[in-house]
């Protein structure tokens, strides 16, 4: 289990599912606490008291196995859906198949994944390496969109062995005109050190179309964020549409190519951007120090007034 952190603010944790040279067909058994936080959010946490918004960031190797036991310590219904995995119905997590918890209640979710392999008549199946996130299904509505609405929402990965493993990652879920529940001056800052593998977790949900900007970075449009090679035909973008029940995820060098400072990642939408969604991706020097003019910037976007809706 390893612990993301960044400066200055809070940061899901991390779980990672088998290990960095996994055996295949590992089943792991985590607990998840589902808690009401400050402000009328509820969170996810992996410990009582240490709930997050977005939740931690669950990880698994293909081919193995995640059991969920989901502590409900609130007075709500809620449950725990995931996207890109394979479950049985009584691990939906939705009011349609009897699949959540009530107030107090401890109910065990357990999550699948599977290998890319052939299939007759059916050419190559996929695996489910992938971005894909969970989240509840249950509170306010029988699609949960009361608990979505407050925060209980977070990133699932599932990686593909030999897949390159992340320095930083970061989780951003734009819903509505919000950055994981925040807008601006307060959405979460990044930060990362020049040179640093980062990964970026992005996630959609609300009523709102959006498109995730980074800033002076760019990624190909693939499952890994990564070129096979120079004769790679995939896009390399740096602009990519967030709807909401989307996620897609990817990896950059901080700072490759353009040197340490403070880039913003907003939606695109402008009269969203206007509005507060949009944050700061701060790269350090490769020393961890700040750079020049990065707290002058940092500065001006906190005094910068926003059109709030």
């Amino acid at each position: 289990m390893l612990a993301g952190t960044a400066m200055g603010i809070t940061v899901p944790a991390v779980v990672t599912v088998g290990g960095a040279a996994p055996t295949a067909g590992v089943t792991r058994r985590i607990t998840l606490y589902a808690e009401a936080l400050p402000g009328g959010l509820f969170g996810y946490g992996l410990a009582p008291g240490q709930a997050t918004v977005p939740g931690p960031v669950l990880e698994m190797w293909e081919g193995d196995t995640l059991e969920i036991d989901l502590v409900n310590t609130t007075n709500q219904r809620l449950s725990i859906h995931p996207h890109g995995v394979d479950y049985s119905v009584d691990s939906d997590g939705s009011p349609l198949n009897d699949s959540f918890n009530d107030p107090g209640e401890t109910r065990r979710y357990v999550w699948r994944s599977r290998e890319s392999a052939p299939a007759a008549g059916r050419r190559f199946m996929p695996g489910s390496a992938g971005y894909w996130h969970y989240h509840d299904h249950a509170m306010g509505t029988d699609h949960g969109t009361g608990g979505v609405a407050k925060g209980l929402y977070g990133g699932l990965i599932v990686r593909r062995r030999g897949d390159i493993l992340p320095e930083r990652q970061f989780t951003v879920v734009f819903h509505d005109m919000m950055i994981n529940n925040r807008v601006a001056p307060n959405t979460p800052m990044f930060e990362a050190n020049q040179g640093q593998r980062v990964e970026f977790i992005c996630i959609g949900h609300g009523g709102l179309p959006h498109t995730f900007h980074l800033h002076a970075h760019r990624w190909a449009d693939n499952r890994t964020g990564m070129l096979e090679g120079p004769a790679d035909p995939t896009s390399v973008i740096d602009n990519k549409n967030l709807d909401p029940g989307s996620s897609f995820g990817f990896q950059v060098i901080a700072g490759e190519g353009v040197g340490p400072g403070v880039w913003m990642y907003h939606c695109h939408v402008q009269f969203h951007s206007d509005g507060g969604m949009v944050g700061l991706f701060l790269v350090r020097n490769p020393d961890g120090s700040l750079p020049d003019g990065a707290q002058a910037a940092i500065d001006r976007f906190h005094g910068h007034a926003h059109e709030h809706n």
